[in-house]
């Protein structure tokens, strides 16, 4: 019989999404139909919809950060079950692509999804953003892309697990695998910024540097745990880190925005072996040039991280357990809860910079 739904739609680059019902059919085989509660409102869903990700994909059913209750489910599916509180996952390994069998799933090649049963009521078939679609009443997924978390825990801050706080607790636990006693220094104090920020001060680093030209966002990472915060604005802010450092500079560094200068900025302020981590995501077009000497010179190991090299069955309920524990804080990243129709308002004050995350909240 399927459900009708309602979402917001991205029907072409550049134009505000419009809030339309659509049409889900019934769940196939491993496959869940899932009712939200909560959705954050991510960056990449701007790029999206601007056509900087994906021009060839729309329509595209925006969203990408959900928690919600499964509803119903398709044959052979066992868990999850319906009723359980879920959060979802982009990725979900397959099991036998040639990095799930190099015991390296994280890397899957070929992630699990839906099949596209979701469609506009003029008969396109919608695109779900990163095989999910959030900003929505009901989407359907991959059984194995919704992970269970307890339901007496919030919908909206368990929403933001599902990518960019993950993002950012685990390039610092995984992706640079930061020690105790070290220094660290984040560029980029949005969201992923702050939870890298987190995942830094969880693993044990001491010295732990924010850097951004946003006033209010330096404020806002101290309180997830930056010790130091430098404003990027007022000079050269890898001489700062080092200043900060006793000459040396850091011993992990992560860049966070995706522009060439602060990705350099992020390489050259590192100690001698470093490491350097990139989570911002550039689109098409942006290059570097690098002074090859004198990045050889600093050795150390350089890095993309994806969703923090992260196994969502089993990071998104530890990320959980700490929020429930008091050592992940979620509450202050919720910065503002919308209706599903001030989406594109969302958006405007993730520009202005007025936000770390916007988090539609539908009726439970």
């Amino acid at each position: 019989m399927g459900v009708t739904a309602r979402g917001a739609i991205a029907r072409s680059p550049g134009v505000p999404a419009t809030i339309e019902e659509f049409r889900i059919d019934d769940p196939g085989p491993n496959e869940v139909l899932v009712r939200i509660l909560a959705s954050g409102v991510c960056h990449t869903d701007l790029g999206v919809k601007s056509g900087t990700y994906g021009s060839s994909g729309f329509p595209f059913l925006l969203g990408h950060e959900g928690a919600g209750i499964v509803e119903a489910v398709g044959p052979d599916v066992t868990s999850p079950r319906v009723g359980e509180h879920v959060i979802l996952a982009w990725r979900a390994p397959c099991g036998t692509c040639r990095f799930c069998r190099a015991g390296k799933p994280n890397f899957c090649s070929a992630s699990l999804n839906a099949e596209k049963r979701m469609h506009t009521h003029d008969g396109q078939l919608l695109n779900p953003v990163l095989g999910i679609g959030t900003f929505c009443t009901h989407t359907l997924v991959h059984a194995a892309q919704a992970v269970p978390y307890p339901a007496e825990l919030p919908a909206p801050q368990m929403s933001l697990i599902g990518c960019g706080v993950m993002t950012g607790v685990g390039a610092a636990l995984y992706a640079a695998d930061v020690q105790p006693g070290t220094s660290v220094a984040v560029f980029g104090c949005g969201g992923v910024g702050d939870s890298v920020i987190q995942g830094a001060r969880l693993a044990g680093a001491t010295t732990i540097i924010a850097v951004d030209v946003d006033p209010q966002k330096l404020q806002w990472a101290k309180q997830f745990g930056a010790t130091h915060t430098v404003d990027a604005r007022e000079g050269d802010p890898v001489a700062k880190i080092k200043e900060l450092t006793n000459g040396n500079g850091v011993n992990y560094s992560f860049e966070a925005v995706g522009i060439a200068k602060t990705w350099e900025q992020a390489l050259f302020c590192r100690d001698l072996g470093g490491t350097c981590v990139f989570i911002g995501v550039p689109g098409p077009g942006p290059t570097l040039t690098l002074d090859l000497q004198r990045f050889f010179d600093l050795g150390g190991r350089v890095c993309v991280s994806w969703y923090g090299d992260c196994l969502p069955t089993r990071d998104f309920p530890l990320l959980a357990e700490w929020y429930r524990q008091g050592q992940l804080k979620l509450d202050g990243i919720v910065s503002r809860t919308i209706k599903l129709d001030e989406v594109e308002e969302a958006f405007a004050a993730m520009q202005r910079g007025e936000t770390l995350r916007s988090v539609i909240v539908f009726d439970s």
